[in-house]
């Protein structure tokens, strides 16, 4: 998969020489394997494009994910906001998890940003439109990936409690069961990370880490930020061997690759 700037670039096979910035001055279309639309970065503020993926919660990949959300919504007051149905849904092989939602994950009106109310690397901010870009340089196929975070609502703050983090990880372990292709899960960011313990109790999946792809880790980390398309790339190539490798998925061990 050529990372989108130039040909002879592949992240997987380190030929790749751009910058995370080259990456993402790059917005061409492309289309989306899930929903047969053109994917663009920050393309969730348009209104049109929020209504259609409102429209496609209950697609049979999205349904059990979305039912997941509305019981979470039960439970607190804090905002869940949905998964991406431009994603994998249910098939995905490789998830995501990220810190917190933000702000703009946030439906429109509530909180103290408008957002989109959904966990997508279409969000109108900084931070998905650098992981739009960087899951186009990895090769990571759409259809293969799910995003969420370990800590899955929005409480009107960015920080981070260790009871949230123990919470959060429950409740990871009931959307894992959801997803019965997953081999592989990447922990994005520094306070995903501290959740590796827990998160490798969960079953036999391979366990990733990379930097945040947000504006400050760019500004403070910059070498960090800059290696997370090949971070994700590499997740990627695991992922592609562990779903060709026999065996159950559900023991009680993770591999744990950096």
């Amino acid at each position: 998969m050529l990372c989108g700037v130039g040909r002879g670039c592949d992240h997987r096979r380190g030929t790749c020489r751009h910058t995370p910035d080259d990456l993402l001055e790059v917005d061409g279309p492309m289309r989306n394997e899930t929903t047969g639309s053109f994917d663009r970065p920050r393309s969730m503020r348009l209104p049109e494009i929020r209504a259609a993926r409102l429209e496609a919660l209950y697609q049979p990949h999205m349904a059990p994910l979305t039912e997941f959300v509305h019981q979470l919504r039960q439970r607190d007051s804090n905002e869940y906001p949905f998964f991406d149905p431009a994603d994998g849904g249910i098939n995905a092989s490789i998830l995501f998890l990220l810190e917190k939602p933000g702000p703009m994950t946030v439906p429109a009106g509530r909180g103290l940003r408008q957002g989109s109310g959904f966990i997508s690397r279409d969000n109108n901010d900084p931070t998905a439109e650098a992981a739009f870009a960087f899951h186009r340089a990895a090769g990571i196929p759409r259809s293969e990936t799910l995003m969420w975070n370990v800590i899955p609502g929005w409480n009107g703050t960015i920080k981070v409690t260790a009871a949230e983090l123990a919470a959060g990880v429950q409740e990871v372990a009931k959307l894992i069961g959801l997803l019965p292709r997953l081999r592989t899960i990447v922990l994005v960011g520094g306070r995903a990370a501290k959740a590796e313990t827990l998160i490798r109790s969960l079953g036999d999946y391979v366990v990733h880490r990379s930097a945040h792809p947000s504006p400050q880790v760019k500004v403070t980390r910059r070498e960090m930020w800059d290696r997370i398309p090949d971070a994700w790339a590499e997740a990627w190539r695991r992922t592609t061997q562990a779903r060709n490798t026999v065996g159950p998925i559900g023991a009680p061990h993770c591999r744990r690759l950096e």
